[in-house]
């Protein structure tokens, strides 16, 4: 299960942009649908999110 999880980050970070892109959208439908009550806890999953992804990738190894 690891190798699975390790060719998705793979992935993820080869195409950085256009998973940030894909993000963005996501939280866009997400805040819309929600009435845009909730646009700051929004935002703020999308860029811990983000942060996990490509060169912006925060996971620490021990």
């Amino acid at each position: 299960m690891n190798s699975f999880f390790d060719k998705v980050k793979d992935l993820a970070g080869q195409h950085d942009d256009k998973v940030d892109a894909a993000l963005d959208k996501v939280g866009d439908q997400i805040d819309e649908r929600t009435g845009n009550k909730y646009s700051d806890h929004i935002d703020k999953a999308v860029d811990a999110a983000k942060e996990h992804t490509g060169e912006g990738d925060t996971t620490r190894q021990p």
